[in-house]
């Protein structure tokens, strides 16, 4: 009766420890990279910048 007794004890304790036994979760995903709206900021200084110099021109002419 006593192998008994501890065979069911080594057994719960082995259920026991396995059921506080986790496995380690999968690494978190790579922060995605900032979008940055480089085509709509582009066009702007491209065009601000064709105005100066539209507008330079002008006023050069003018003097002259």
């Amino acid at each position: 009766m006593k192998a008994i007794t501890k065979i069911l004890f080594v057994c719960a304790l082995v259920l026991a420890s396995s059921l506080a036994v986790h496995a380690q979760g999968p690494p978190p995903p790579p922060p995605t990279p900032a979008a940055v709206p480089i085509d709509g900021g582009l066009s702007l200084l491209l065009a601000a910048g064709a105005g100066l110099g539209a507008r330079k021109m002008w006023k050069q002419k003018a003097h002259n």
